[in-house]
This record gives C-alpha cells, structure tokens and sequence, in this order.
C-alpha cells in the first residue's frame, strides 16, 4: 500500500525541483554579463594550477608515485567537483543557513515534498558551472596523455566514484550547515572547508599519514576527489570502490538522521 502513496509524492517534489531550477536558470540568465567574469576567474585559476603543477614536474618525473598525466587527472575533477560545489551544493546550502538564522525555512517545509530535497535543490548559479566544463575537460586532455589505454570498465569506475564522490561532498556539506539548527551561526565552519577544499588538488598520498586519515573521513577528499582519479588511472581496485560506495552510504544515512534531530530544534517565524 505504500508504495502507490509514494509514487505521487515521489513525482511532485520532482516537479517541484524541476520549477527550482527553471527559475533559477532563468535568474542567471537575467546577468549574462557574469558569464564573463567566471570564464575568466576559472580560466586564471586553472591557468596558475597547471603552471604549478608545470614548476613540480621541471624538477621531478613523479610526485608520491604519481606522474605528471596522472596528476592532471586529479587537478580535472579537483575543478569539476568544484564546479559543482559552486553550482549546486553551496548556493543551497548557504541559503539553508540563512534561512535557520533568519526564520524562513518554514517557506520550504510547508511545502508538500521532502524538505530535505527541496532545500538541496532551490538555487542554481548556472555560471559556476563553467567549472565542470573545464574540469571535464582536463581530464580528457590527460586521458589522452597517459602512456596507456583507458579501458570501460575503469571510465564506468570513474563515472561511478564521480557521483559518489558527489554525493559524499553534498552530504559532508549538509552535515556543517546543519549545525546551523543549534549554533545558528556557522558561517566559519563554510570558510574554514572552503581552505581545506584546496588540499584535493594533490592526491592524498602525498600527505603526511595524519592528514591521510583526516583527508579521507573528517573531510572527504579522497572519495571526492582522488578515488576518482584513481579509478580513471587504473589505480583502484574494485574493494577501493566498494569502500567509496560503503561510505557514502554511511554518510548519507547519518545526514539524514541528523537533518531529521535538526528539525526538532528548528524554531521559526511560526514557532
């Protein structure tokens, strides 16, 4: 019985999404003009990444085993996932955040749909997209380069560990901004990742074992960003992607539990 009551459900909060994100590409088509500006801080940004990465391998044919080709692979998804971080996951949750400290958020749980979703998927900054482009981009580039053929199954692993690694960053991100529910006011806690973020453009084999551990569950790096790569290079095994699927399962999971206690200690403009 269930299942028939779900299925409407299920089909308006997509409607709902879908409208979201109409409104919101029709809000940044409105300021073309910024399509300028991004191309133009994303194509300096990368610019200076591979300018960096150019000065390592002048003095070095391989950086933690890793080869120039192998690197530019990570420095492709660092910028795509990042493109995504800036399109999609942050918009949403910075408006989150401002919502809780402001009392608005009953606007979206009033609404007949998931408000978990909803909340995830109001804004829509079309021009930060621009960023996948390029990362996507990157990544061929390096395909190309590498000394040897890429084969399905490690483009399908990539594909997977991509989304997955996703998924992780989205639910990571939750996870802070849903702190917002108790400390109302944890806007550090978005700068403080955004530095941390910078890390992911080196595999994180290359850091000391402490930083290792932290780069891989406190924030996860790893599965956003260099099991990807490793996926694409031949690198990953099929347990490495299992792991990768195991845990974003398992934070995903967390979030919403604790999205659902945030909830309880929400008090709004009709509290």
């Amino acid at each position: 019985m269930a299942a028939p009551s779900r299925a409407p459900r299920d089909a308006q909060a997509l409607r709902l999404v879908a409208t979201f994100l109409r409104m919101g590409v029709q809000t940044e088509l409105q300021y073309r003009a910024n399509v300028v500006f991004s191309v133009l801080q994303s194509v300096v940004a990368v610019a200076t990444s591979l300018a960096v990465l150019g000065l390592v391998f002048s003095h070095t044919d391989a950086l933690g085993g890793w080869s120039g080709e192998e690197l530019l692979v990570v420095m492709g998804v660092y910028v795509l996932m990042g493109g995504v971080i800036r399109s999609v996951i942050q918009p949403n949750m910075q408006q989150l955040m401002e919502d809780v400290q402001q009392g608005t958020l009953d606007f979206v749980l009033t609404k007949p749909a998931d408000g978990q979703l909803l909340v995830s998927a109001r804004r829509f900054e079309l021009w930060q997209a621009i960023d996948v482009v390029l990362g996507a981009v990157l990544v061929a580039v390096a395909v190309v380069r590498l000394d040897r053929p890429v084969s399905v199954i490690e483009v399908l692993g990539f594909l997977t560990a991509l989304v997955l690694g996703a998924v992780t960053i989205y639910s990571f991100w939750l996870l802070l901004t849903i702190g917002a529910f108790w400390i109302v006011r944890v806007d550090s806690l978005v700068e403080l990742f955004d530095g941390m973020y910078q890390a992911g453009r080196w595999p994180v084999s290359v850091y000391p074992g402490w930083l290792r551990i932290g780069f891989t569950f406190l924030v996860p790096l790893a599965f956003a960003i260099t099991v990807p790569a490793e996926a694409l290079t031949g690198r990953a095994s099929g347990w490495l992607l299992l792991g990768a699927a195991a845990f974003t399962v398992a934070l995903s999971v967390l979030t919403r539990v604790l999205w659902r206690v945030g909830l309880r200690h929400y008090s709004g403009a009709s509290a």
